[in-house]
């Protein structure tokens, strides 16, 4: 299937990627933090049409994806001194989701995942958009059910993704990743209802 799920990280690695959203822990229960452009921020509870979504796209790939690829669902994945994040949804070598750690290393991720909340707009669109690319995780997948639509990214550059597709809810979305091809049925996605009108 091409890419294989040799890339391992070391304690010390993960020392010294000790995350500063671990100092946040326990401080804001029920919300989820992370810190973008040097600025904690901290994303208050969502609707449920994301954690839906979510569930959704984690259902739809686990039963195509290799054996020795698994999930981690917001854990800190710090990419430098002004920027952690908590994808929504990534796909890491099960060898290293087993290890249960708080933090992993970007270079680890072969999909990442957002599911966008009103909050998360700019985030989702642009920041991550750039900060995925620059650090070269193939793959960036953005659902957004208040414009019921799906963007896939690849092609990372320095400035953001090269490529990339918008395909509206109702129409199967395929990412041919180095792991193998996967495919998503959006027909089922949940949708905003004001997206409806």
């Amino acid at each position: 299937m091409g890419r294989e799920a040799d890339v391992t990280v070391t304690v010390s690695e993960i020392d010294r990627l000790h995350s500063q959203l671990s100092r946040l822990e326990g401080m804001f229960p029920g919300y989820r933090t992370e810190i973008v452009e040097g600025a904690a921020l901290v994303i208050g509870p969502v609707k449920p049409h994301h954690a839906k979504t979510i569930r959704a796209v984690w259902n739809g790939l686990e039963v195509q994806l290799p054996d020795e690829w698994d999930f981690i669902s917001d854990v800190t994945i710090p990419f430098d001194a002004a920027n952690e994040f908590c994808p929504d949804l990534a796909v890491i070598p099960r060898a290293e989701s087993e290890r249960n750690l708080s933090a992993y290393p970007p270079d680890l991720v072969e999909l990442a995942v957002e599911v966008v909340s009103p909050g998360s707009v700019r985030n989702d669109y642009e920041i991550k958009d750039r900060a995925y690319a620059r650090r070269g995780i193939p793959h960036y997948l953005i659902l957004d059910p208040y414009q019921a639509h799906c963007v896939t990214l690849w092609n990372p550059g320095p400035d953001g993704y090269l490529g990339r597709d918008t395909i509206p809810y109702g129409r199967p979305v395929v990412v041919e990743t180095g792991i193998g091809k996967v495919t998503l049925d959006t027909a089922e996605f949940p949708v905003d209802p004001a997206a409806r009108s």
